[in-house]
């Protein structure tokens, strides 16, 4: 794995429903990611945090809330990581809400022909403005990435489709709307619930997804929603869903990644700190990295 990383804090909340997950980056550098990942021989630039634009009052256009400051935040990133990727450096972004991955796809996808997306989340972020029951983007981003959306969003970078969608992997899924659950079933994307997760094992799911994302493909994204784990594990996020992955399933999983040695860049989203206890969610994201990362115990 490459092992010059380059750190982006993006504080963003208005993408989410509950505010306080703009604070996730400095709770997960607090539970000290950097130290971390230099102690495992990699050089950490720390490039700090975007400046997020800060609404006066709520705003919604078309079902779709607070869109010119999410627009403005995704493409401000989408060139950050962008940046990143052209120096030769692994981007590790820090979330904010799960919004953020539309900017960092698209940053991403610019340097490669061909994007894999590994997906760990409860939910699969696959609504558009037409099926979302809130109108909140954090559960947008998958969709934008594969094109559909709000053109805006869809946009960001100026291209689309920033990734294709058999090149995607959903693991973790026990929340879908019926909008996303179509959308599923059109493009074909394939989705390890936590029913085949139970029923396969994570190490059989993980050895699929691997082989599946890495067919045809030059490089693979991981977006890492912490609501993927149980709330058991990672109780600060906005939006948990029980029965979820545990932390070992999350370490075993991170653990093969890193063995396949496939991933170009990732990201840890959904930390909320005031939802948390004693930052145990920030501490989980970093251990979780720390796997990712190749980290073992011999």
């Amino acid at each position: 794995m490459n092992k010059q990383i380059s750190m982006i804090g993006v504080p963003l909340d208005l993408g989410a429903d509950r505010r306080g997950v703009d604070m996730g980056p400095s709770a997960i550098r607090y539970a000290g990611v950097v130290e971390r990942l230099e102690r495992m021989g990699y050089s950490v630039k720390d490039l700090g945090d975007l400046s997020v634009p800060r609404p006066v009052g709520f705003s919604e256009t078309e079902n779709h809330k607070y869109l010119d400051e999410v627009v403005e935040t995704n493409t401000q990133l989408a060139d950050t990581v962008a940046r990143v990727m052209e120096g030769g450096r692994f981007p590790l972004v820090l979330g904010g809400d799960h919004s953020i991955a539309i900017g960092t796809i698209a940053g991403v996808a610019k340097s490669v022909q061909n994007l894999g997306v590994i997906w760990f989340d409860a939910h699969g972020d696959l609504n558009t403005g037409e099926t979302s029951p809130s109108g909140n983007i954090h559960g947008m981003p998958l969709a934008a990435s594969l094109g559909f959306g709000h053109e805006r969003l869809v946009q960001i970078a100026g291209y689309a489709p920033k990734v294709k969608p058999e090149n995607v992997v959903i693991i973790g899924a026990r929340d879908l709307d019926s909008g996303e659950r179509a959308l599923i079933k059109k493009l074909g994307i394939k989705v390890y619930t936590m029913h085949e997760i139970d029923r396969l094992g994570m190490t059989r799911v993980m050895e699929e997804a691997i082989d599946h994302v890495s067919r045809g493909t030059d490089g693979v994204h991981l977006s890492l929603d912490l609501d993927g784990l149980d709330p058991h594990d990672a109780p600060g996020v906005g939006t948990p869903v029980i029965g979820g992955i545990s932390y070992r399933e999350g370490h075993l999983a991170m653990e093969m990644l890193a063995e396949a040695d496939i991933l170009i860049s990732a990201e840890f989203v959904e930390v909320n700190p005031i939802l948390d206890r004693q930052n145990m969610t920030a501490r989980v994201a970093v251990a979780l990295m720390s796997s990712a990362f190749g980290d073992k115990l011999l």
